[in-house]
């Protein structure tokens, strides 16, 4: 037996998850990837002598799939995952409100939900008469079927006002954990995907919502141990590669491809992966996948994120991250140990805004000035401290746009092409814009091109 010969397009994460799964399944892999460097948006890049992650990146406990990659990479011993969520939540003029799981007595703790429900009723950032509804409304967000079609098109803020959520309720729980998650705030959000988060998350196992952070910069784990990763299983990687036209040819596949000298490649190869942007993907891949790809493009659209990042010349975070709420700064993370270049006693934040269109045309320096003096309002230790560096990233395209009615414009892994899948959060994981959802598409993406029986000298095989 032969194994087929793979190319993967795109070296984000679903990129580097189909090409280890088809690699291990004994295909020969090449990944081409644009960029100088794999991971994607959940990379890093170099500012000076310090570490900059492209965006801040958490995950759950129960993210099964991005957590056995990190297994696979061998670095989840770099990263922090809590013993049990633990949120301090910010506000203006009154002491932090924190989001806590607590474990619950032996015969409560069999009763589904009744760790939520627990959390939610100390849970003061809410008042009192709207923190008694939030139960009923998890109950009720609980026995949804994410994946009903009528579900997905409603949007989940109508849907929260139906039972009985009022502005603060919204606004301090629903749209503290679900604007992040989904990248979009509740008004926005398709019920599906929402319910989605929430039913995993906080709906599911008591420890489903555990967060975990990367401890390194993001470019350790998903560039340079993905790349050690990949070598050592056999993947050739060629970056600052683009890709051009994707051609049926000879029983097979031809892709264009342009290296960083300016070199023209015609890689000839039996199976190929897209795990392209949907814009980018539309560009290069042949018809019939083209025009629904480019329809799915257009359908999704794209949701911002704008971090805004500040080093100060001593402590002003006392907790490794924090959530705000009653204020724009929605989450402001502590990512001092990633820096690399920090002086001595100074501390790096970074302040992360989800679906940030209104953050997109505003200066750098505006941002920093807005967003120094937002923080100040929440932590008083900011007003005796020095700004020492400020700076603003953008990701314009960072996620699709989780509307309601978005389910029906995601495709699946599998094309009406042999041997050509699709890859990346776009596709339809069930699962909103995510590290977990990204993983799983490039896993679901190689066992579809390596699900064919190879002869040896029989490289014309498709996809079953």
């Amino acid at each position: 037996m032969t194994g087929p010969r793979v190319a993967v397009l795109g070296g984000g994460l679903a990129g580097i998850a189909a090409a280890l799964r088809a690699a291990d399944s004994g295909a020969e892999v090449t990944l081409l990837e644009r960029r100088a460097r794999l991971g994607g948006l959940a990379g890093s890049f170099r500012r000076g002598d310090a570490h900059v992650d492209t965006g801040q990146h958490v995950f759950l406990r129960c993210c099964d799939a991005y957590r056995g990659l990190l297994d696979r990479l061998g670095v989840a011993g770099s990263t922090t995952l809590q013993e049990r969520l633990d949120v301090t939540v910010l506000r203006p003029g009154r002491p932090p409100a924190r989001l806590r799981r607590d474990a619950p007595p032996a015969v409560v703790g069999r009763i589904p939900g009744a760790h939520l429900a627990r959390a939610l009723l100390r849970y003061d950032a809410v008042p009192w008469r709207e923190r008694l509804a939030l139960p009923r409304a998890a109950a009720a967000l609980r026995r949804l079927d994410p994946a009903d079609p009528a579900v997905d098109t409603q949007a989940f803020g109508d849907w929260l006002r139906r039972h009985g959520q009022g502005p603060a309720a919204i606004r301090a729980l629903w749209d503290l954990i679900g604007t992040p998650t989904l990248n979009a705030g509740a008004d926005e959000a398709s019920l599906a995907l929402a319910a989605t988060v929430f039913h995993i998350g906080l709906l599911g196992d008591a420890g489903a919502a555990d967060i975990g952070w990367a401890s390194v910069p993001l470019g350790e784990l998903h560039d340079t141990a993905a790349r050690r990763a990949l070598e050592a299983a056999g993947v050739r990687v060629a970056l600052a590669t683009k890709v051009g036209d994707v051609a049926r040819a000879d029983g097979g596949w031809r892709v264009a491809a342009t290296g960083r000298d300016g070199a023209r490649e015609a890689l000839d190869v039996d199976a190929v992966v897209c795990a392209l942007p949907p814009e980018a993907a539309a560009a290069v891949l042949p018809d019939p996948v083209r025009t629904p790809v480019a329809a799915a493009a257009d359908a999704l659209g794209a949701s911002p994120i704008v971090d805004v990042h500040l080093v100060f010349d001593r402590p002003v975070l006392p907790v490794p991250f924090a959530a705000g709420t009653d204020t724009e700064v929605q989450w402001v993370f502590d990512r001092s140990g990633a820096h690399g270049a920090l002086p001595t006693g100074a501390q790096y934040v970074v302040v992360s805004l989800s679906a940030a269109d209104a953050y997109l045309p505003v200066g750098a320096e505006a941002l920093v000035d807005r967003f120094t003096t937002e923080l100040g309002r929440l932590l008083p230790t900011v007003a005796g401290a020095r700004l020492l560096d400020g700076f603003v990233t953008r990701e314009p395209r960072a996620t699709f746009r989780p509307a309601p009615g978005t389910a029906a414009h995601r495709p699946a892994a599998r094309t009406a092409l042999p041997a050509l899948a699709l890859a990346g959060a776009w596709t339809d994981t069930g699962w909103p814009a995510t590290m977990e959802g990204a993983v799983r598409s490039g896993d679901d993406a190689a066992a579809v091109v390596t699900s064919a029986r190879w002869g040896a000298g029989d490289r014309t095989g498709a996809a079953a």
